[in-house]
């Protein structure tokens, strides 16, 4: 059989029950991305590509049994399941933009060219 073409349009990140709009606003704050749908009662909303930039949606979803992850995994821990890798010019003016956005900066830093940084609700995503 011959492959299908496949495309990938949008990664889902999970929130806290309800929270679903308050962790897009952080990645609007973050990228200038707008929100650009949701759902009722706060359990989804999606950001888009600003027109012009190339790019997928990121979707985030309201999850009733959500854990928050832990970065680096440990046994027995919720382990983080997808990060976004985001780049960035200036590796050290994005760290401190994302900071200002409402991340943190990971304790654990494992390459001297990339910056590990946790969004408000712990999913990590990586500056390089």
């Amino acid at each position: 059989m011959e492959r299908p073409r496949f495309g990938v349009g949008a990664v889902t990140v999970t929130s806290e029950t309800d929270r679903a709009r308050e962790l897009a606003e952080f990645y609007h704050r973050l990228l200038g991305w707008p929100i650009a749908a949701e759902g009722p009662k706060g359990g989804w909303a999606q950001l888009r590509p600003p027109e012009g930039e190339a790019g997928f949606t990121i979707n985030v979803e309201s999850d009733q049994e959500y854990v928050r992850p832990v970065w680096p995994s440990r046994a027995g821990e919720q382990a983080a399941t997808i990060h976004l890798d985001i780049g960035v010019e200036d590796l050290d003016a994005g760290v401190k933009w994302a900071v200002e956005a409402g991340a943190t900066l990971a304790e654990y830093q494992p390459q001297e060219h990339v910056r590990v940084m946790l969004d408000p609700h712990g999913h990590p995503f990586c500056l390089c």
